[in-house]
């Protein structure tokens, strides 16, 4: 057992220890002024069933934060097993869309028409500050479902999840 205390000597221990969590990974989508911008994410989780919130936090040192942060409405879309081609594809660019299929909204963001399992269209109803990271809170307006497993993240590396049966 390694114990220590998170800090900047300690940050790849720290990182390495959070990737023991496995999460699911989703991409962010909002409308700018500047077009459409998305953001792949594994810091989404529920907050409240009624009324239906969901939270996700976008990292202040990506370019893409002021779009993500300031936007009224957002789209997460929760990625099915093997999309991770389209979970780099985002994490590495905002402005990933060429080529994709997509729906819109009149008032809202693009919505991305494959890749994923669920999506929840939301409005803005907050905004923290998180050390590095804000964290967005959003009332969920919309919910699509497709079958399918998740896209599952873990100690690095992108899997999948099918449960037991």
């Amino acid at each position: 057992m390694q114990r220590f205390t998170p800090g900047p000597a300690t940050e790849r221990q720290y990182r390495d220890a959070l990737g023991c969590f496995a999460t699911g990974v989703t991409v962010v989508t909002v409308d700018s002024g500047a077009g459409p911008v998305g953001m792949t994410a594994n810091s989404f989780s529920s907050v409240s069933l009624d009324p239906p919130l969901v939270l996700w936090s976008p990292a202040r040192a990506s370019r893409r934060f002021p779009a993500m942060s300031g936007a009224e409405r957002f789209a997460v879309h929760v990625l099915g097993a093997g999309e991770d081609a389209l979970a780099h594809r985002f994490a590495s660019s905002g402005g990933a869309f060429e080529g994709l299929a997509l729906e819109w909204t009149e008032t809202g963001p693009p919505l991305l028409d494959e890749g994923w399992i669920a999506r929840f269209l939301c409005t803005r109803v907050a905004l923290h500050e998180a050390g590095d990271h804000a964290i967005v809170v959003g009332r969920v307006d919309e919910v699509a479902r497709r079958e399918g497993p998740p896209l599952v993240f873990a100690g690095g590396a992108y899997g999948d999840f099918s449960p037991a049966g």
